[in-house]
């Protein structure tokens, strides 16, 4: 089946959001944030055009569906969009998106964007978004208590170790579990880290082959279960988000956390002493002596291919992902810039460590993105629907969960 095809059908008439007459009015839909997509469209608005922002709902998953509803239906109001990796292909696949200029990809590399961002941002061969900012985890650890536990974080650590550690020295440990995207974030993160996909040949659409079944995902499935059965497992461990994960970390009985980089400004105000405790390192290994393969998010910034003002869009693209307005961005959010240049800005250098910037930047490069696929909402649905919640989850959960995608795809099973 299409993803998006039924998504055209519940589109009706569509109230115009754009200016009529006068400058013309670029409208950006945005994810929620605190501010840096508003500051970033201030600072690119030109005597040509205004740029406003329109905010989407928090969950991606809202976000595509509503943003696709109104590209299915050609809404011409829609000019730029904040886009979510795993969605990407999806709406390239269905010509929502506008292509992008040779001269802006040329930028985009001489800027310094990371590959991971190049590679989310590309289908068919082809850059169809403007990488803006690219987000990776992190295990942000409280100093105090791998202190008391007697662990060396100068080292690379697994899964094993930690959950170890705070089991037995009656702490918890913060991960995103619910039944959502997140939690797919995670197990990707921990089949990527055991050397595996969880499918390979995106390019075959729903003949694409599914692997979440070999050994690696079956060594991602006994990460999961060893926590989801300990001592170090948050009572609402089932629907941890990412918020959630940051009040167990921010707790008395915080130890370990797998969150995002907005993270080390998040408790300065709320929690000074939890903020002077935190300590940072690489995501943990899924296997001893295997790299990791942290998660990999972040923000394409995509072009309308139905805007009435497109050349303008994609001069305003440009400008919105340029190194200034990422590290802007970065640094009235926490959300990282997707270029090297766009790490060099000033008040972000002031307002991060260095080693932990470098962290940011190393993690991105060892990341493992979401498989691009144009798929990849009926497959991460068919992960949480079979891998959720975490405490039923063990040995044959990753075969039952290759069986299931398979039908999925194929119009055999229902989501």
């Amino acid at each position: 089946m299409a993803p998006l095809a039924a998504l055209a059908l519940a589109s009706g008439l569509l109230t115009a959001c754009g200016s009529s007459g006068g400058k013309p009015e670029l409208v950006w839909y945005i994810n929620p944030d605190s501010g840096g997509q508003d500051a970033v469209a201030e600072k690119c608005s030109t005597d040509d055009y205004t740029i406003s922002t329109q905010v989407l709902p928090q969950d991606a998953g809202q976000q595509r569906i509503q943003l696709a509803r109104r590209l299915a239906a050609k809404d011409p109001d829609i000019d730029l969009m904040s886009l979510d990796p795993p969605f990407t292909a999806e709406f390239a696949d269905a010509g929502f998106l506008a292509d992008v200029p040779q001269d802006a990809k040329a930028q985009l590399e001489d800027q310094g964007t990371f590959q991971g961002a190049l590679d989310a941002a590309t289908w068919k061969d082809k850059l169809v978004v403007f990488p803006f900012w690219s987000n990776t985890q992190v295990l942000w650890y409280r100093k105090s208590f791998v202190e008391k536990a007697g662990i060396d974080m100068s080292q690379p650590v697994t899964w094993d170790q930690i959950i170890d550690a705070a089991s037995e020295n009656d702490a918890k440990i913060g991960v995103q579990a619910n039944k959502y995207e997140g939690y797919v974030v995670w197990i990707n993160a921990l089949v990527e880290g055991a050397g595996g996909h969880i499918l390979e040949d995106a390019g075959e659409g729903v003949d694409a082959k599914i692997t979440l079944g070999d050994d690696a995902g079956e060594k991602a499935a006994a990460v999961i279960e060893k926590l989801a059965s300990s001592e170090a497992a948050p009572a609402d461990l089932s629907v941890s988000n990412e918020g959630t994960a940051g009040s167990t970390f921010g707790s008395d009985q915080g130890s370990f956390l797998v969150n995002w980089t907005y993270i080390w400004h998040n408790y300065d105000d709320t929690a000074p002493d939890v903020a002077k405790d935190i300590g940072y390192t690489r995501y943990p290994q899924t296997v001893a002596g295997e790299e990791s393969r942290p998660p990999y998010g972040g923000i394409g910034i995509g072009v309308s291919a139905f805007s009435d003002e497109k050349d303008f869009a994609l001069e305003a693209a440009a400008c919105l992902v340029s190194p200034e307005m990422q590290g802007l961005n970065a640094d009235l959010t926490g959300n990282m810039p997707a270029s090297t240049q766009g790490y060099e800005y000033p008040a972000l250098q002031k307002s991060f460590p260095a080693d932990l910037l470098q962290l940011f930047q190393d993690s991105v490069d060892a990341a493992a993105p979401r498989t691009v696929t144009p798929y990849w909402s009926d497959v991460s649905g068919s992960i949480q629907n079979i891998w959720h919640p975490p405490r039923s989850v063990d040995k044959d959960t990753p075969g039952r969960s290759t069986t299931f995608i398979e039908d999925v795809l194929k119009g055999g099973d229902l989501l």
